[in-house]
């Protein structure tokens, strides 16, 4: 089908006009929606988290406490319900997974758009927090505390419920689109991993959100009518709520993961010019990931009081997670063995991300040892840890994508330099501000203190520089995609000579995607 010029008829130009978008369905084009808000709350959620780190550069305060305890709950809910959990299914997941699969668009084009209002929906009610009481529970909303303070919580509760259920719609709309609407010829057993990644991603987000939604229901009636489901004084259990929340918000950890992940494949595939080791591993192992999350939250509660034979046997189920990772990680670098490796910025993002993860899953098994979690439980160890898993895995992967499909989603090729100086920028600046925080959590340095003794200053004063590093480097990223779209630079019509059906169709796709069904009479990744 080849490329054309950008100007010839695509999804861009198929229709003029601010309206024409708003009222949108086309998958591609409400992509770039999600692209657009998410790359803004990215950017607010950035922001609270340089104001953290600018208060823990040295000791004593900058802010009053109850001021830090607001922006470092917003840095977490921003981070988390607006940017880490939707971002990469509703931005690159919206876009591709149709044109993967070879279809026109997704099963449900009207539930799709409909899913971006509920999702704007339930982030201006968040935002709007900002405007009334704000809210300074942590982005967890952990009982008692959330019942008795005086902030915002209900309608923040309820704005992540909005959110929650604009993520269930897309997930939805995921599964029936995989199952439903692959071209001919396009057998699960041919499908990118990509595509894998998201549909089990889809399976998590229709099973694990509803719980979530449950508990914050219950948590804003307690607040409201006053029934006691939750709070001590009223013959509750706070207990309750951490279980409810973390049989979420663990699932939560690998619908932010699990798309990375499929990123990451494509991009090691097509930059090797390999055919993928072990597809089917790959593959199987995104549904062993799906399954097992939602039997390991009590690792969160060893602590809690729970029975010493439930704390071990969650252990075990932690640690099991390591399998189906492990099998991936294996995959990758058997695919990258011998292949004809070339280090453009989007495979500089999945090396990146497959160091980054890799630590951020062995301290995990650490954390999943009760004996060591008991230790490091609640210290900045399990910031580092998390961080490295959600920032230096998803965002490493988000970034690595965008590049990679930016010259088929735009038809235009970004400036490769400042990409490889944003991936250096970002890199150094991870490790610098989460490694130490390693060493702080093991020295016993309590999470979510605004100040610290002084033999925690030095290592702080590092964590805090690299942070800053971190921000210059995503600022460098958005230029690079800024400056990207408004070049001259006509992309062809597959820069990095990748096999998978996208870079069949033209840049940018048109309106339909395809001129005429495809037929696929082989698996995703034939290099020969």
């Amino acid at each position: 089908m080849g490329n054309t010029h950008a100007s010839g008829d695509n999804y861009i130009n198929h229709e003029k006009g601010l309206w024409s978008w708003l009222t949108t369905i086309d998958h591609k084009r409400i992509g770039l929606m999600y692209m657009i808000v998410i790359l803004f709350f990215f950017l607010c959620g950035g922001i609270a988290a340089m104001l953290i780190r600018l208060e823990l550069f040295a000791s004593g305060p900058l802010f009053d406490g109850n001021t830090y305890n607001q922006i470092l709950t917003y840095h977490g809910a921003i981070m988390v319900f607006m940017v880490i959990v939707p971002g990469i299914p509703a931005i690159l997941g919206n876009f591709f997974l149709p044109i993967h699969i070879g279809a026109k668009d997704v099963a449900f084009p009207k539930l799709n758009l409909a899913s971006w209002y509920v999702f704007m929906a339930g982030a201006i009610l968040a935002i709007s927090t900002l405007f009334t009481t704000k809210i300074d529970t942590g982005w967890t909303f952990y009982t008692p505390y959330s019942i008795k303070t005086g902030t915002a919580v209900v309608t923040m509760v309820m704005a992540a419920f909005i959110m929650g259920m604009s993520s269930i719609l897309t997930g939805l709309n995921f599964i029936v689109t995989v199952h439903k609407l692959r071209a001919p010829g396009m057998t699960m057993g041919r499908i990118p991993l990509f595509v894998w990644a998201v549909y089990s991603t889809a399976i998590l987000q229709v099973l694990a959100t509803p719980v979530l939604g449950i508990t914050l229901l219950l948590l804003a009636m307690e607040r409201t009518l006053g029934v006691g489901i939750f709070d001590p004084a009223r013959g509750g259990d706070p207990v309750l709520f951490q279980h409810f929340f973390w049989f979420y918000s663990h699932p939560a950890v690998y619908i932010m993961i699990l798309p990375a992940m499929g990123i990451v494949s494509e991009i090691i595939a097509a930059f090797s010019r390999k055919t993928i080791f072990g597809y089917t591993a790959i593959a199987y192992s995104s549904l062993g990931i799906a399954a097992v999350s939602f039997f390991v939250w009590g690792h969160h509660m060893f602590v809690s009081g729970q029975s010493e034979i439930a704390g071990i046997v969650f252990s075990f189920l932690t640690m099991l997670v390591g399998v189906p990772t492990a099998i991936k990680m294996f995959n990758w670098l058997a695919t990258m063995y011998r292949g004809s490796i070339s280090f453009e910025s989007p495979m500089l993002f999945a090396m990146g991300f497959l160091f980054l993860f890799a630590i951020g899953g062995v301290t995990g098994i650490m954390l999943a040892t009760v004996g060591l979690d008991v230790h490091f439980h609640d210290t900045y160890f399990v910031v580092a840890h998390f961080h490295y898993v959600m920032v230096g895995g998803t965002l490493m992967a988000l970034t690595g994508g965008l590049y990679y499909w930016f010259p088929k989603m735009f038809g235009k090729m970004f400036n490769e330099f400042w990409a490889r100086i944003s991936f250096v920028l970002i890199f150094i600046g991870f490790n610098v501000t989460f490694f130490p925080q390693f060493v702080l959590g093991a020295m016993g340095m309590p999470r979510r203190y605004a100040d610290y003794v002084p033999a925690y200053e030095s290592l702080n004063k590092i964590s805090s520089i690299g942070a800053w590093t971190i921000g210059v480097g995503f600022l460098v990223a958005l230029y690079v995609i800024i400056e990207g779209l408004m070049s001259k630079r006509i992309a062809p019509a597959n820069p990095w000579g990748a096999k998978t059906l996208e870079w069949q169709v033209q840049s940018p796709p048109t309106h339909h995607n395809f001129e005429v069904e495809p037929v696929v009479t082989a698996g995703p990744y034939e290099y020969r």
